[in-house]
């Protein structure tokens, strides 16, 4: 099949009688709203039918902008991360950006390979999900001088813009939750502590706990090598194997809380009769699971949003003042939760 061959931006300008400079600025949407509506319409209407479409590396060439925001994930396949990536696409689009997304799951070494490569094709920026509290991989990126933003985790330097949720509030809510039930045997299955988001949500409990006036000694803390649904079944075994009498369980995340799920069920219990259990982050379909989760919603695309919004003002920026962007979260009660 023969190929439409693609018609210039000169020859688009002179089919409708306008300057090669008008199709410049209705291509490019910042710039679109310099010209009339009814221009605009006519230029795009006239480039669909003659198949023309900007030429993005003499673009990117004139302006050394290539207008791509690379989005490095730690696991594409965990739920959380594709509302994230829709507000993130969304807010790009708005000023003609668009993202470059790439699973770097395996390590430091798959993360840095990722980001090399997504600086050899010219990312205007970074906006990294797969930050430690202490990441080399971000310094790397800082000492190239590549605009960075930082989403659903935080890091320890503060060098970089980060887009999180309160996870202090966070585990307030699941906690006071509980003993509201009537639980004071609660047990955290935590998430890694080198991440921002296992560490905070553990300090969370312990102070959630203490604002409570529960025992430490019947609130045990067992942390996950991921946070992941394996991982979430090996942590809550560990929990019943040694505190036998725990009646509730607070996860890091809701794939930790479906592993508990998982270990709850092989012991013949059930939940929440026997063992109610609290997730975080409320990602899709936690509503249609069995039971239905109780869990901490995150506003997961509104968190991809602010991620991009903070990246595109950070190239206009003239400053590259760091913001810390912290969301509120809201506890949603499902059927996980009964009262002891």
């Amino acid at each position: 099949m023969t190929q439409k061959k693609r018609t210039t931006l000169k020859a688009l300008a002179e089919s409708i009688g306008v300057h090669s400079s008008t199709i410049s600025r209705v291509m490019n949407p910042e710039t679109r709203h310099l010209i009339s509506d009814d221009v605009v319409e006519q230029v795009l209407k006239a480039a669909r039918q003659l198949n023309f479409s900007p030429n993005r590396v003499a673009s990117a060439l004139r302006t050394k902008r290539s207008r791509i925001i690379g989005v490095v994930l730690p696991d594409i396949g965990n739920p959380v991360f594709p509302p994230i990536l829709r507000g993130i696409e969304d807010e790009l689009a708005k000023k003609g950006f668009i993202p470059l997304i790439a699973n770097a799951e395996g390590g430091k070494e798959r993360q840095r390979f990722v980001i090399d490569q997504m600086a050899g094709r010219q990312v205007d920026g970074l906006i990294l999900a797969t930050s430690g509290r202490k990441d080399p991989i971000l310094e790397h990126c800082l000492e190239e001088g590549i605009p960075v933003v930082v989403v659903n985790r935080s890091e320890d330097s503060g060098r970089a813009s980060c887009v999180v949720s309160d996870n202090q509030l966070a585990m307030l809510l699941a906690v006071k939750h509980l003993v509201a039930l009537g639980h004071s045997a609660i047990a955290h299955v935590a998430g890694p502590t080198d991440l921002s988001t296992g560490y905070e949500r553990k300090v969370g409990f312990l102070d959630a706990l203490k604002a409570q006036g529960l025992k430490k000694t019947h609130c045990p803390v067992v942390e996950s090598t991921a946070f992941g649904r394996a991982e979430g079944r090996i942590a809550c075994d560990t929990v019943l194997d040694r505190h036998p009498g725990t009646t509730a369980i607070v996860a890091a995340n809701d794939l930790l809380a479906l592993g508990c799920y998982d270990a709850i069920r092989a012991r013949g219990l059930k939940c929440p009769d026997d063992i109610s259990v609290v997730g975080h982050n409320d990602m899709p379909l936690m509503d249609s699971v069995w039971p239905p989760m109780t869990t901490v919603h995150i506003p997961l695309y509104e968190m991809g949003v602010r991620a991009a919004s903070l990246m595109l003002e950070s190239l206009d920026a003239s400053t590259k003042t760091q913001i810390n962007v912290v969301m509120r979260p809201e506890l949603v009660v499902r059927e996980s939760t009964i009262a002891r």
